[in-house]
């Protein structure tokens, strides 16, 4: 099976998320999506996450609905911070028969050469790349021979635009699934 991996600290999920989730899975030759929570990214203060579990909890919610689309505590188990290049040589032994490529937006692209190990992981993984609005385009450096742009939706909403405005009493429900939105509230998450 070829797996596309789509991480993400899903603090929380929205339906940005799950539409480029289902429209990797349906318009690639990936046969499943699995959405990895993040622990903790090198990039984000941890501070601002909400507990692993109850991040899962969301994603399981989220995802349950779309049978190519499995949440996944992978990373929950390997050592902090969590970096690709170690996820995928853990989901390489534990899952031998399976193909893992990376799903990424094209602004993660752009810094794909600041992440560890980026050469091992360009030489040896598929990368699927959805696009993005953003300034400071650059010109990439690296072969793009295992680069596949997939032209999805382009879907401008972020968690943390969520979280700020659930903090100021705004109605963010069409921003989540149902159940997300749902679980969010009873929780008084990010208030």
């Amino acid at each position: 099976m070829n797996i596309g991996l789509y991480f993400g600290t899903f603090n929380p999920i929205h339906v940005g998320h799950l539409i480029i989730a289902n429209h990797m899975v349906e318009n690639s030759d990936l046969d499943e999506v699995w959405m990895v929570v993040t622990p903790h990214n090198p990039f984000k203060k941890k501070a601002t996450l909400l507990d692993n579990y109850q991040r899962l909890e969301m994603v399981y919610q989220a995802t349950e609905d779309y049978p190519k689309i499995k949440p996944t505590d992978i990373e929950f188990q390997l050592s902090k911070p969590s970096y690709t290049i170690h996820t995928l040589a853990h989901v390489q032994e534990k899952y031998p028969n399976h193909q893992f490529s990376l799903i990424m937006g094209e602004d993660n692209l752009q810094n794909l050469h600041k992440w560890k190990n980026h050469e091992e992981i360009i030489n040896n993984h598929n990368i699927y790349v959805y696009p993005r609005i953003f300034e400071n385009r650059k010109e990439l450096t690296f072969s793009q021979k295992f680069i596949y742009k997939i032209y999805a939706p382009i879907v401008e909403i972020s968690s943390t635009h969520i979280r700020k405005s659930i903090l100021e009493g705004k109605n963010v429900k069409p921003l989540m699934p149902l159940k997300v939105w749902e679980y969010v509230d009873k929780m008084n998450f990010y208030k």
